[in-house]
């Protein structure tokens, strides 16, 4: 009976405090663990969303540059009958859309132009202007041949010559009959793309946070219309410079920021013969939500700008990318 009671005998006070901070330190070191991944997985997590943001922006950015110029079976602007000309915006009176302005959508021969830190056109930003930032435009028309649309801005084209018209009827001259050498139609018909793309202040998706945006042609009740679309949150600033080729070999000269009359053929600086071959892009994309404890040590300089060292909470990153022209070279 003696033994068996010392056998049963409890742990005495020192062998349970040792027992307890020995606890105590394991369950401290797992909360530990616990908040560093936690807190790595919201840093991953808010690096991959800027990152994903910035990825879509580009690759939406990039598809239009580089398509421009293109008219479907032609990528020869000055052979299209019915864009703007000198002196006579909207020569054969097609409807046009003017809250942009006159010539917005018709101004082939300026397959890219732009505003240096600025927004120009007459029809309004959604959600407000955001500062220093660039907007540009892009013309040229669906790759994939479209069916004929009246109310629509279209073009046909054959390999030498095109027309522009909105009526949905085929143009005179022009036949879809397929060629006995090619095997292929001896004209197509193709939707015109313009799009002017910019940064707003205000987005409406996420309030209060800046938005890439642009101004899209495209069709209304009464015929050819403008609509703006807001394609995403969280870019805070855009930049572009043109590759321009000033004597027709091919290769770029030298670079300038959108607006600059050496590639404007209506304007004063104007050098013939000068061709947009490449875009270089810069985008600064931020966060949606503020993160505690982010301390901002560089300045972003997109461009031709410097935005200086961001004194806010945001997460930030600056990414670059120089497209080229497909259809520029001659």
């Amino acid at each position: 009976m003696s033994m068996n009671r010392k056998s049963q005998a409890g742990l005495t006070l020192v062998e349970l405090m040792v027992a307890l901070a020995i606890g105590s330190f394991l369950i401290i070191g797992a909360v530990q663990i616990y908040n560093q991944s936690r807190q790595a997985f919201v840093v991953n997590e808010s690096i991959a969303r800027v990152q994903e943001t910035a990825q879509f922006a580009m690759d939406t950015i990039e598809a239009d540059l580089r398509m421009a110029s293109n008219w479907g079976r032609t990528s020869r602007s000055l052979t299209v009958e019915g864009r703007s000309i000198a002196g006579n915006t909207n020569p054969n009176g097609l409807p046009e859309p003017i809250d942009c302005g006159t010539g917005w959508a018709l101004d082939l021969a300026m397959t890219l132009d732009g505003e240096n830190n600025s927004y120009t056109l007459p029809c309004a930003a959604m959600g407000g202007l955001q500062a220093n930032s660039d907007s540009f435009t892009v013309r040229r028309a669906t790759v994939v041949p479209a069916p004929l649309q009246a109310g629509r801005l279209q073009i046909q084209t054959t390999r030498i010559q095109g027309r522009m018209f909105a009526d949905g009827n085929l143009p005179a001259g022009f036949s879809t009959a397929i060629s006995a050498s090619t095997g292929q139609p001896e004209s197509t018909t193709h939707n015109l793309l313009v799009n002017s793309y910019y940064v707003a202040a205000d987005s409406n998706l996420i309030p209060g946070v800046p938005t890439l945006r642009r101004k899209s042609l495209g069709i209304g009740a009464g015929g050819p219309a403008i609509v703006d679309q807001e394609i995403a949150p969280g870019v805070e600033n855009i930049q572009i410079q043109f590759g321009i080729d000033v004597d027709e070999d091919n290769t770029v000269d030298r670079y300038v920021n959108p607006g600059d009359p050496v590639y404007d053929p209506d304007a004063a600086g104007f050098i013939p013969g000068a061709r947009v071959m490449t875009a270089r892009i810069w985008l600064v994309v931020r966060g949606i939500t503020p993160e505690i404890g982010i301390q901002h040590t560089r300045a972003f300089d997109p461009g031709d700008v410097n935005l200086g060292v961001p004194a806010d909470d945001f997460r930030r990153i600056q990414v670059s990318k120089t497209i080229l022209m497909r259809n520029a070279r001659t």
